[in-house]
């Protein structure tokens, strides 16, 4: 006899009361606005068991039309059929995983960090080799025996570094590198695990989580989410934070992430997950156990001199809509404006100081004061930042 529990919900029968026949129909409600939501709802893409939730609550709803509550319950379940409507249930977009392009993108975009690239070109490699041999029975065996044993395919990318070396901006190379959606959750200071997990709807002011608001802005279910200063939580709720952490990262549980918001599991497997962080302290253990630290080292001055040569200064250029050759600055300049502050492992100050020279030109050439505008040591004072 049959295991009817592992049953698949998309196999039900007409006859079954779940079946998309004895969803609740148009021309059954009275309510203008009830007739909306049904009409989104049979135009979504959404799991059937979903579907049969929400339609059980739309039929209460229905009950209910023109009694006291009804409003307050309508605005409550529009909101959420909005959600759950809204998110990418079945949406992906094509990898890119041609290595060359990727270290062209790499390469690009960031100056130096070798180390760093050469470990995501190989990240982005085995991924290729691992689309290819996913027809391999014997290749799907071991994956399925890895992920068993609580290791994983392919492990998360976990940047370590200081402020400002480009943790953010490498994240993002490599999504723009994969052809996928970017999303950065903050967790800088977040001070509930709710933030990520969202809240239940039992609150009239609840929201889903960090992650699924990610995902529909993404509209992918593959996108590349970036979990940044993993190490900057609130103490207070440090714990709680690392054990939702752990599931996301987690590829025996993150198949099943369920936000309490949504009160539904979206499968998070297709997820490709990397964190940032300024240093390990406070990190759990069992979620470091999950990652591969890649330590980001700082820059020298040689190397951000010629980040702001090559690199920020013309992108402020054209963002700021003006000729390529509109600024330029005499080579005996650079080194004198790698410190005003004293040692700095990042870069930001050396954009600021970019940021400030370009502005300051712009102004300029706005009252027309100059075209083009050549910058060295005797008026550097006159276009650098006030610190």
């Amino acid at each position: 006899m049959p295991d009817t529990a592992d049953k698949d919900v998309s196999k039900i029968t007409e006859d079954s009361p779940d079946a998309d026949a004895s969803f609740l129909r148009v021309d059954e409600v009275e309510a203008p606005e009830l007739k909306e939501l049904i009409k989104r709802l049979e135009s979504a893409d959404i799991p059937p068991e979903l579907h049969s939730k929400v339609d059980r609550e739309l039929r209460s709803l229905n009950r209910q039309y023109g009694e006291v509550g009804y409003n307050a319950a309508f605005d409550q379940a529009e909101r959420y059929i909005d959600w759950i409507t809204n998110l990418p249930w079945n949406k992906r977009s094509e990898d890119n995983l041609d290595v060359d392009k990727a270290r062209e993108i790499l390469e690009t975009t960031h100056y130096g960090l070798q180390s760093v690239k050469e470990r995501i070109i190989e990240y982005i490699a085995v991924l290729r080799l691992q689309k290819l041999a996913r027809e391999d029975a014997e290749h799907n065996a071991v994956v399925k025996e890895t992920v068993k044993q609580g290791g994983q395919a392919a492990p998360v990318i976990f940047l370590v570094g200081l402020p400002g070396i480009g943790k953010t901006s490498i994240a993002y190379t490599v999504a723009k590198a994969l052809n996928r959606e970017f999303i950065r959750i903050p967790m800088g200071g977040m001070g509930s695990a709710l933030q990520l997990r969202g809240e239940s709807r039992v609150n009239p002011e609840a929201e889903p989580g960090r992650v699924i608001k990610g995902l529909r802005r993404a509209g992918t279910k593959n996108p590349l989410i970036l979990l940044d200063e993993i190490d900057r939580t609130a103490e207070q709720a440090r714990a709680q934070i690392m054990g939702v952490l752990l599931e996301l990262l987690d590829p025996e549980q993150n198949f099943e992430f369920t936000d309490y918001f949504i009160d539904y599991p979206f499968d998070l497997s297709e997820v490709m997950f990397m964190a940032s962080a300024n240093n390990t302290a406070g990190i759990s253990n069992a979620v470091l156990d999950r990652m591969e630290l890649i330590k980001m080292p700082g820059y020298t001055d040689e190397e951000k001199i010629v980040i702001a040569r090559d690199y920020l200064l013309p992108r402020q250029l054209k963002l700021t809509g003006m000729p390529a050759d509109a600024i330029t600055f005499a080579e005996d300049v650079w080194p004198a404006i790698t410190r005003p502050l004293g040692y700095d492992a990042g870069i930001r100050t050396m954009s600021r100081i970019i940021n400030a020279v370009v502005r300051k030109a712009a102004l300029r050439m706005a009252e027309g004061r100059g075209e083009k505008f050549e910058i060295t040591n005797d008026n550097i004072k006159e276009f650098m930042p006030n610190y």
